[in-house]
């Protein structure tokens, strides 16, 4: 019988195994377990409609944010597309369900599947382009699916967009928030875990080395285009299975959210939660979905006491607090929310020695 691990104080890895731990001490695994309990058996009980609603889309939205994460953070591909690939996704079961009448355990990962099929189409320039230019080609796929989700009225249904009919799993209803939320948090932890484990993998180790270098990673034998396109069907699967489930919780989708909007949203969520880190993906949705809230109630409130023309001058009040937020996380915290946890953990350690 093992004796239980709690708050090290040092590095004490005697093995490559415990460097690839996800949980260092039993201690962590022990707070996950509580945090997912308190997760499901309370937070769905006590919250308004209101803040469920946002509680639910930062779940959905944490999905996709946790895709770009493992291309940009892990990878070091830069993508400008994925809200469009998050489009294809709700797109795709939307379809699936309304046209050919699939069912959403089934529709939801089809969505995906799709999604990374597209994926891996507009991931091929990665093969010769990199940087800013792999930026450029991402962002004309973002252009062209906007254009699809448009124009081809006869599958996207153009500007009017797609009504979907209420979910169901197994025979349950999730016409409710509080019933999606299950669904919802049940994806997320286990698409979580997912990344989380992919990153242990030798994939995962093969998509750092080509971050951190890929010409010294093609002289150790890593084919690097294959493992590109690889990272953008990962990214893309879970940028569509979260699209998927965004069309069912909202019933109806018109090509308006999956705009290139989108797409910078995505970019300062990973940015602000911290490049290269899975929490940080998830902090980052947080703050971001959160500010977004604050600056539509700020925006209201100040166009209902302001004189006339207020409107247009705070019109512009989203973009400028997106940029000032990602100018000073890349000036005071490049690491982002994550590497704050990290030193916030870490103070405790040594509590209550430490000072």
């Amino acid at each position: 019988m093992r004796n239980l691990q709690l708050h090290p104080c040092g590095n004490f890895r005697e093995t490559y195994r415990q460097e690839l731990t996800i949980f260092e001490t039993d201690f962590g695994r022990l707070a996950t377990l509580v945090g997912l309990i308190l997760l499901f058996a309370f937070v769905p009980f006590v919250s308004s409609a209101y803040i469920l609603y946002i509680i639910n889309t930062i779940g959905i939205f944490a999905i996709a944010a946790i895709g770009l994460n493992l291309l940009i953070g892990y990878t070091g591909q830069i993508s400008l597309g994925h809200g469009a690939f998050f489009g294809v996704g709700a797109y795709s079961a939307a379809i699936l369900a309304t046209k050919v009448g699939v069912p959403f355990v089934i529709a939801v990962p089809a969505g995906g599947v799709i999604t990374a099929l597209v994926g891996m189409v507009f991931g091929i320039p990665s093969v010769r382009l990199k940087h800013l230019y792999l930026c450029i080609a991402t962002l004309a796929g973002q252009i062209i699916l906007d254009y699809v989700f448009v124009q081809w009225e006869s599958l996207t249904g153009g500007a009017a967009g797609i009504s979907i009919p209420t979910a169901s799993l197994f025979g349950l209803d999730l016409g409710s928030d509080r019933i999606f939320f299950f669904v919802i948090f049940v994806c997320f932890a286990v698409m979580t875990w997912m990344a989380v484990n992919l990153i242990r993998t030798r994939y995962g180790r093969a998509f750092i080395a080509i971050r951190d270098n890929d010409q010294a990673a093609e002289g150790m034998g890593i084919p690097i285009f294959l493992y590109k396109l690889l990272s953008f069907a990962i990214s893309s699967f879970y940028a569509g299975f979260a699209g998927a489930l965004y069309a069912y919780y909202m019933m109806s989708i018109t090509p308006e959210p999956f705009s290139l909007w989108l797409s910078i949203e995505y970019i300062a969520m990973i940015i602000i939660g911290g490049l290269g880190s899975i929490p940080g993906a998830v902090f980052g949705t947080v703050f971001i979905v959160v500010l977004n809230e604050v600056l539509s109630i700020a925006t209201e409130f100040l166009m209902n006491v302001g004189v006339t023309g207020m409107g247009i001058t705070i019109a512009p009040l989203r973009e400028f607090t997106y940029g000032l937020a990602i100018v000073l996380f890349i000036i005071f915290e490049p690491k982002g929310l994550a590497e704050v946890w990290r030193i916030v953990r870490s103070s405790f350690r040594l509590w209550p020695f430490s000072y």
